[in-house]
């Protein structure tokens, strides 16, 4: 509850602060706004509610409704990344074209098509999954209605909805690790063809945040749901659940907070403000 907590309160300072700061309103940080949006947990307020209350128990509804957040913000935030790098690639390699092709309108449906692609993606994962028959005594082994988790409690045959998933999730994670992998390849060339040393310093500086957290949040995903399911254990399952569902999105902002010069400029603009407005009313 309190890496829990301080997730939350990470994310939403760095929402408030690129929604008050004027400078912070660009396609990068609306992006990045998005992403802070997408690391609120949907898990862990059940979990905490079970363990505090003693019933560990959720409702057939309740569970397809955790199973399809949790996928549609799992799902939305691989896509939102491999925009992100796009960003990153236009403003270091096309810089005085960077208005144009990271329009207002495109970034916002960069936005939109992480979201609703996402929505979609979830929608028949959870749909087909709870149209099988469930039988034997229902217990999931796992803290949250994780997928391969109640997978597991399915007495039909599931090969064909099985093999269908993990296609469609080699997809949905190497299609966005090839757009950044090639972004960044783009990104390297030409930072190897810079020659002043501030400006190598600034392109590095400014992709060293997002390759951070595309690190973390790809090698998770991969971690959990790449493996076959004959390969994973219980106890595997629920680490790597642990560290993309609650690690991974109090790191993000700390990253960002830390290594990006115009949130800490903005946060020390809002600190800088209530500490004024303290010794005015002193």
């Amino acid at each position: 509850m309190v890496v829990f907590l301080i997730a939350v309160s990470g994310n939403t300072l760095t929402i408030l602060l690129i929604c008050a700061d004027p400078r912070l309103h660009t396609p990068m940080y609306l992006l990045l706004s998005q992403l802070s949006l997408m690391d609120v947990s949907t898990t862990i307020p059940k979990m905490a509610t079970n363990y505090l209350s003693g019933q560990k128990s959720i409702s057939f509804v309740g569970c397809a409704t955790q199973h399809f957040l949790y996928l549609t913000l799992g799902g939305a935030e691989c896509l939102l990344l491999a925009f992100m790098s796009y960003d990153r690639y236009v403003a270091i390699c096309h810089p005085l074209r960077y208005t144009v092709l990271m329009s207002q309108k495109v970034t916002l449906t960069m936005a939109a098509m992480s979201w609703l692609g996402a929505s979609l993606n979830s929608l028949i994962y959870t749909a087909s999954l709870m149209h099988f028959p469930f039988c034997g005594p229902r217990q999931i082994h796992h803290f949250y209605c994780e997928f391969p988790a109640v997978l597991k409690l399915v007495c039909g045959d599931i090969t064909v909805y099985e093999a269908t998933v993990y296609i469609s999730t080699l997809f949905l994670l190497l299609l966005p690790i090839l757009l950044i992998s090639t972004s960044y390849v783009f990104i390297l060339h030409r930072v190897i063809q810079m020659r002043a040393a501030g400006s190598k310093r600034n392109a590095f500086a400014t992709c060293s945040s997002h390759f951070t957290v595309v690190s973390l949040s790809y090698g998770a995903c991969i971690f959990s749901y790449m493996r076959p399911m004959s390969q994973r254990t219980p106890l595997q399952d629920k680490v790597g659940s642990v560290f993309y569902s609650i690690i991974t999105p109090t790191l993000n902002p700390l990253i960002y907070a830390l290594r990006n010069k115009d949130i800490a400029k903005a946060l020390r603009k809002v600190l800088g403000r209530e500490l004024i407005t303290q010794r005015s009313q002193v």
